[in-house]
């Protein structure tokens, strides 16, 4: 069997992917690590947790000793690299664990890798990033794969060193490498210190809905299943030591979003028109605060035929219906382990 190993397969967007390729190839042993912090949960798994060809290995990155252990047992001819702190927020207030993790943790696998194969003929180290190593746009213009990276946050500083990292590793050790920067994903099982989860989370509660400064940011929004499927294509059609940029084509300000939120919960909850609008707060704006991103998907669309195919409009009705599906879930994952850096929950956007 071809050995997978996906690393972060308990997270939000990690989880999508091990589903996915544990039903859809099941002559690959699909081998998921994860350190379980805050945000992973093995819930998201338990569809497969019993399937031959999945494997868990409990395993922090930053650990390189834990790291070499588990390439040396499972030998994985590829490797899809989603474990990484992705909070912006936490980001700001303590930088050390995202270098730890994103940067340290990334390096930790690449040398693993490097050091179990002798020949890398058909092995593959596939790197997942974000469009925030980009830095800022102004009202105009898209990312793409040529955009110079700018980024302005200890959190995409992190993971702009990281993709450096795997394009050093690739052009000094010959390692075959792809890599993508996606924009805002959501859906079910992401963890509620993200916008949509978080909002809906406090418009369900009751409680207030954070936005920052005037709330004009503007972002691309990704569905999870979307992403999924383009991870699954850049993988295996994807051209070794290429970048693609991945991207939902639905760039909303964080103002029209969480409008078209606020009537669709209502709605749901069976509240008064405007109830949910009138929960929402202005803070202050966090520090490095990016105006907007935006994707140009061009490459990803005609060289391996990919398109989103989730409606923001579907996938956000669709995503509302699961949190409400799923309220011990929400109750669990938060419960006793969620913790904000501010006063209020702010949302990563």
């Amino acid at each position: 069997m071809k050995k997978i190993l996906i690393t972060g397969g308990a997270g939000f967007i990690g989880s999508h992917v091990v589903k996915l390729f544990v039903r859809k190839y099941p002559d690959y042993k699909i081998i998921n690590i994860d350190s379980l912090t805050y945000a992973g949960n093995l819930e998201n798994l338990k569809d497969v947790e019993r399937e031959e060809n999945y494997e868990f290995e409990r395993a922090d990155i930053a650990d390189p000793v834990v790291v070499d252990r588990v390439f040396r047992l499972h030998k994985p001819e590829g490797i899809i690299h989603l474990a990484a702190e992705s909070h912006v927020d936490r980001s700001i207030k303590d930088p050390l664990s995202f270098i730890k993790t994103n940067v340290v943790g990334t390096v930790n696998l690449l040398n693993s890798f490097r050091e179990l194969h002798d020949s890398f003929e058909g092995k593959m180290f596939y790197h997942i990033s974000t469009d925030e190593v980009f830095g800022s746009l102004g009202d105009t213009g898209l990312f793409n794969e040529d955009t110079p990276y700018s980024p302005n946050s200890p959190y995409s500083a992190s993971k702009a060193s990281s993709d450096h990292f795997v394009r050093a590793f690739g052009e000094t050790y010959d390692i075959p490498y792809l890599i993508s920067n996606c924009s805002n994903n959501y859906g079910p099982n992401q963890f509620p210190e993200k916008l949509i989860p978080l909002f809906i989370k406090n418009i369900i509660d009751k409680k207030p809905l954070p936005v920052y400064g005037n709330g004009n940011y503007t972002r691309d929004w990704l569905h999870v299943a979307d992403h999924a499927h383009a991870i699954d294509l850049v993988f295996h059609r994807g051209r070794s030591g290429e970048t693609y940029t991945i991207g939902g084509l639905n760039e909303l300000t964080n103002n029209d979003l969480i409008k078209t939120l606020c009537e669709l919960m209502d709605k749901k909850l069976n509240r008064e028109a405007g109830f949910s609008a009138g929960l929402i707060t202005s803070v202050d704006d966090r520090p490095g605060h990016d105006l907007r991103y935006a994707i140009d998907a061009t490459k990803i669309c005609k060289e391996l035929g990919w398109a989103p195919t989730v409606t923001f409009e579907e996938g956000l009705e669709a995503t509302a219906n699961w949190y409400l599906d799923n309220l011990d879930w929400l109750e669990r994952v938060t419960s006793g382990k969620y913790r904000s850096y501010y006063k209020d929950d702010n949302e990563n956007n």
